[in-house]
């Protein structure tokens, strides 16, 4: 009986929940869109961040014009 119980209690929980038990964003509709902007920025600026580690952003000299390259 008491398994039985448990179970429906947890089976309640976990109907009920949406998500995360603790939500990651806040509940004001102003603040988590702010709070989401700054998340979609932080995430596009990871292949920003990833070209420059890997030298990704170097001009390519197979381009059909010239290009320096360098500090002019």
């Amino acid at each position: 009986m008491r398994n039985a119980v448990y179970l429906l209690l947890a089976a309640t929980l976990l109907a009920t929940s949406t998500g995360c038990l603790i939500p990651m964003y806040s509940a004001d509709p102003i603040r988590r869109a702010q709070q989401l902007i700054y998340t979609s920025e932080d995430l596009r600026a990871i292949t920003d961040e990833w070209e420059r580690i890997w030298f990704l952003d170097q001009p390519s000299h197979m381009k059909p014009y010239r290009t320096h390259g360098g500090i002019l």
